[in-house]
């Protein structure tokens, strides 16, 4: 059989650099670290890439994969700096990056009942490597807030929504996802359950009610924990609340930083 010629290894002429080529979405079993039970098995979708310089003319998309089948099984945070490093070798690049989005879930007791259920947060790692390995992690976290203004003017009742809070931190020392997810719960009108008995519906609401918080309060108050915590360097912090009253979303931000967190 004729050799055939190697298209992607050839030269290119056109003279401009890609800052990312790779493959999206793939979909992996990947172990993430558990507070609680150690490790967590779940699936992730990634999106792996690397710095193509202008003289080739493609990469090699197989070679993402085949190394993701090293790593996955492994504790996949720790080895994230091997694998870039790995990646980039594989691929002769000068820089690699990898973005993981993941369900985790935590085990909470409802606050009455005890009631034990599973709560689903969708979390997320990005990773890059350049000349040092620098790591972001994510998680949207759903929480209550209730409306302060809406209190303060009805006779009873006020208006409440969920919302969501989107953070994204830079460690200086380890961190555990749930201490993360635990910061912002504490300073939302009140956390959500997946499971709640009416005992436990009454706790709630009544929580709410005396906690109201603005979605400005929200990011706020988590600004502030996140600056007394000295594990942490860099953050951003999104709320978004999905109002009950209006057709338009709520929404406020704080980064640490004037920089692209």
């Amino acid at each position: 059989m004729q050799n055939k010629i190697d298209i992607q290894s050839l030269k290119d002429e056109r003279n401009v650099t890609i800052n990312k080529v790779g493959v999206k979405n793939v979909r992996y079993p990947i172990i993430v670290e558990d507070r609680e039970n150690k490790t967590q098995n779940t699936v992730a979708n990634l999106d792996i890439f690397v710095e193509l310089l202008h003289q080739h003319r493609g990469t090699h998309m197989s070679r993402f994969i085949q190394v993701l089948n090293e790593f996955h099984k492994e504790n996949f945070i720790d080895k994230l700096p091997d694998f870039l490093k790995k990646i980039k070798k594989e691929l002769d690049a000068g820089a690699a990056f990898v973005h993981i989005r993941f369900p985790y879930f935590i085990q909470k007791k409802a606050p009455v009942s005890k009631i034990l259920s599973l709560l689903s947060y969708d979390c997320f790692f990005e990773a890059s490597l350049i000349d040092e390995f620098s790591l972001i992690i994510g998680v949207k976290v759903p929480i209550t807030s209730l409306c302060p203004c809406s209190k303060e003017i009805s006779d009873y009742g006020a208006h409440s929504q969920r919302s969501e809070v989107t953070v994204r931190v830079k460690m200086e020392k380890f961190i555990w996802i749930e201490e993360i997810i635990e910061i912002v719960e504490q300073n939302s009108s009140c956390e959500i359950y997946s499971l709640l008995k009416r005992t436990d519906e009454k706790f709630v609401t009544e929580k709410a009610y005396e906690n109201p918080k603005f979605v400005e309060d929200i990011v706020r108050d988590i600004t502030l924990e996140f600056q007394k915590d000295k594990r942490i360097s860099e953050f951003s912090i999104e709320s978004e609340n999905f109002e009950s009253i209006h057709s338009h979303n709520a929404y406020a931000c704080v980064k640490s930083k004037n920089e692209d967190l």
